[in-house]
């Protein structure tokens, strides 16, 4: 299959946004969670300045990832792949009927939980910290949504070594 030369850079640049945006999330997860998350933890931000950024990072790394993936990759895949892209909710239906996200409902709660991160941050350690738990275990899906589009553009060999946009088959 051919692709059209500005869909491929396209492509091959998100594919690069997606891939720094996972390592910097893992990180972030990695640091944040060597310890539970738990309400004492949450209580403590405002006297732990290093670790109230830990919170921020992941919290932005986490939305970031999933906007990426949600409203920008998934609909340029989809292109690629020939389907139709439309309104979000389409597009998340299609990427779970093709193998690239586990459920659309799971996609829904990750984004119920951003705003439990966000708006909740300041007003309730409990919600805080229960949100954070729940999002940490939300990594996984994520890092496998990203890992399942790379493979299935690497399998199609849409991008070069480099991973720069190519224009093949």
């Amino acid at each position: 299959m051919t692709l059209d030369p500005a869909v491929s850079l396209r492509l091959a640049f998100l594919i690069r946004v997606v891939g720094r945006e996972s390592d910097r999330l893992m990180l972030t997860d990695q640091r944040l969670f060597a310890l539970p998350f738990d309400v004492a933890r949450a209580e403590r931000l405002s006297a732990d300045p290093d670790l109230a950024e830990r919170v921020e990072a992941f919290v932005g790394r986490f939305a970031r990832l999933q906007d990426t993936l949600g409203d920008k990759l998934i609909p340029v895949l989809l292109s690629a792949l020939g389907e139709r892209s439309g309104a979000a909710i389409d597009n998340l239906d299609q990427a779970e009927r093709l193998g690239f996200l586990h459920s659309v409902d799971q996609w829904l709660a990750m984004r119920q939980l951003r705003i439990q991160m966000v708006h909740e941050y300041v007003e309730d350690p409990v919600i805080l910290a229960g949100a954070l738990q729940s999002a940490h275990a939300f990594v996984p899906s994520l890092l496998s949504a990203v890992g399942s589009i790379r493979d299935e553009v690497a399998r199609r060999s849409w991008l070069m070594a480099d991973g720069s946009g190519a224009v093949t088959r």
